[in-house]
């Protein structure tokens, strides 16, 4: 098993932990192993050339991630945002301890990590791409759940916000995925 195999098997060995379950096709799965394996996907079909820090990143990032609950931070936005933030912290820490332990670099570890906090996103490239990779698993995976839960206004202003995060690549694949009628009509609104 190589090096990345190894980091990535840790990750998902740990989401394989998780209690929160994900049924697909009458097959329960943890929440966030389907999740990571998702988003590993997606990325080996669109940026089959990624560096192993940002397979390992976008494998990574939401491992663990029921360690820190929603409900143990404050109400509304701000606690919103504070529980994302303290998230991407905990996902790049977990992140770079594994690619420690198994004998990647500190300077690689540390971009892995910076990978996941997202930082310099419209400038670094791989952050960019871990952010394409979210939006479009969002879109074929769970866009739909979601947007059962909303009205439609709302989920035109999620989407708009959605798309303003992705760069020209990722709306392109976007454009290019088969969405339900329904859904299709809203990202149309969206970007009228």
């Amino acid at each position: 098993m190589s090096q990345l195999q190894k980091v990535l098997h840790a990750i998902d060995a740990i989401n394989s932990a998780d209690i929160n379950l994900t049924i697909v096709d009458g097959i329960s799965h943890p929440k966030e192993l389907l999740y990571g394996q998702y988003m590993s996907a997606c990325l080996d079909n669109y940026w089959p050339d990624a560096s192993e820090c940002l397979q390992i990143a976008v494998r990574a990032q939401h491992v663990k991630r029921w360690h820190l609950k929603r409900t143990e931070f404050s109400e509304g936005k701000k606690g919103y945002f504070t529980w994302r933030k303290e998230l991407g912290i905990f996902h790049a820490e977990t992140a770079k301890a594994l690619m420690l332990d198994f004998g990647y670099s500190e300077d690689e570890a540390s971009k892995t990590a910076a990978i996941i906090r997202k930082e310099n996103l419209k400038s670094n490239t791989e952050s960019q791409t871990l952010e394409d990779v979210a939006c479009l698993v969002f879109l074929q995976y769970y866009f739909d759940a979601f947007a059962a839960k909303h009205n439609d206004e709302k989920i035109i202003r999620i989407l708009q916000l959605t798309w303003g995060k992705m760069s020209t690549r990722g709306q392109e694949i976007a454009l290019g995925l088969t969405l339900p009628s329904h859904l299709a009509i809203l990202v149309g609104k969206a970007l009228a």
